[in-house]
């Protein structure tokens, strides 16, 4: 069974804290994180991108309560929040909005839903850059599908959670994190196309590699701004890009030809952005044919120059990320390794081979304290199933 994957424990925490909370059965359900194997910053861009369920995720225990009211809990921060069902508008406390936005939403729509009761709990390291917020944006919203058998489907709700990230985080995410969480599959990445929403499971077999990440501990705080700069500065070379190619609704539409003709037109920096997401999105279709074909040093050889692009190109890296990645490089036993996720701090993702990943483990941790005095985490990953009911209590 799937479920023998994830953590027994938590799963029991959740359950435990519902009927001492709430005084009843529950259902269940398991909302992974994702991994991103390569496609970062492309989503926006209406591009490609390659992301994959995770193993670790949000477990969550649910019910109807027959109130106008939404009860929540959350294990991690050990705190309870009521919120009147009349009244859901954005709150002080942050997670409760990823649960509220989703509520709403789903009202807005005109669907019947009302109270109900939900506690949770995860193991996605918080600051990860793993998509917890996704995770659990998925989780109300496949909850209260099953609660009030609504009849949405996986792409459905997707869209939903990103909504909610949108209107209630305040973050406007692409739809990458919440699609991937919602539509993983075991042994499994997608290949996503972030306009069309086409996408395709491409089996990932790795062989005597596994994926690897390391925490690099760190979030600079230009974090959100220069990633909305960024956003802006594609806009504007689509803007430009479009005075001479009218077909081109979005930097998936352009190609690197264009840019070189029209070049005299870009500062540097916009040249830079652009040209790196056309790359990354041509090297998404490399990857793919690289794990179609078994040719795992070629998908390794990916991940670097992905990491290289999103560093010297699109400059959403910093030095702990580039440090680690320059590390990996050194190491034969690791074939591939890039920065994951938006940047300036979060996860490097690494292709390690397995007999060699406790000394591994063990020398980036060395090196990393001795360099930046915080010790480096790591996690071990398998791509996984997306959100999911596990059991099928009566909710009621």
């Amino acid at each position: 069974m799937i479920e023998m994957h994830y953590s027994k424990k938590l799963n029991e925490e959740v359950q435990q804290k519902f009927k001492e909370h709430y005084g009843k059965d529950c259902g269940l359900l398991f909302s992974p994180g994702r991994i991103n194997i390569i496609g970062e910053h492309t989503d926006y861009n209406s591009g490609f991108v390659m992301p994959g369920a995770i193993d670790k995720g949000i477990h969550c225990a649910f019910a109807k309560n027959n109130l106008n009211s939404i009860r929540m809990y959350s294990l991690d921060f050990d705190q309870e929040l009521i919120i009147s069902t009349d009244h859901t508008e954005p709150v002080a406390t942050q997670w409760a909005n990823y649960i509220l936005g989703v509520f709403a939403i789903l009202r807005d729509k005109k669907l019947k839903v009302s109270g109900f009761d939900m506690v949770f709990g995860g193991d996605i390291p918080i600051g990860s850059g793993l998509s917890s917020s996704a995770a659990l944006e998925n989780a109300a919203g496949f909850a209260l599908n099953q609660l009030f058998d609504l009849q949405l489907n996986s792409v459905t709700l997707a869209k939903v959670g990103q909504q909610a990230e949108h209107e209630y985080a305040g973050v406007r995410c692409g739809i990458m994190d919440q699609f991937a969480s919602a539509l993983g599959k075991e042994d499994h990445v997608l290949q996503l196309d972030c306009q069309s929403l086409e996408f395709e499971y491409i089996p990932a077999h790795f062989g005597e590699y596994e994926i690897i990440l390391f925490n690099s501990k760190v979030k600079h705080s230009l974090a959100e701004s220069e990633y909305n700069m960024r956003r802006a500065t594609c806009e504007e070379g689509v803007q430009l890009l479009q005075k001479f190619f009218p077909q081109v609704k979005s930097l998936r539409d352009a190609t690197l030809e264009m840019l070189e003709q029209e070049k005299h037109e870009f500062s540097s920096e916009t040249l830079n952005c652009c040209s790196y997401v056309i790359e990354e999105n041509e090297r998404v279709s490399q990857a793919s044919e690289a794990l179609r074909k078994g040719q795992l040093q070629k998908l390794g050889s990916l991940l670097f120059a992905s990491h290289q692009g999103l560093s010297e190109k699109y400059r959403v890296s910093c030095d702990e990320l580039d440090f680690l990645v320059d590390l990996a490089a050194v190491y034969p036993t690791i074939i591939g390794a890039r920065m994951m996720g938006g940047g300036f701090g979060g996860c490097t993702i690494n292709l390690v081979k397995k007999a060699a990943k406790e000394n591994i483990i063990h020398d980036f941790q060395k090196a990393y304290r001795a360099k930046f005095q915080i010790e480096l985490e790591s996690y071990e990953v398998r791509l996984s199933k997306g959100t999911h009911i596990i059991n099928s209590q009566n909710y009621e």
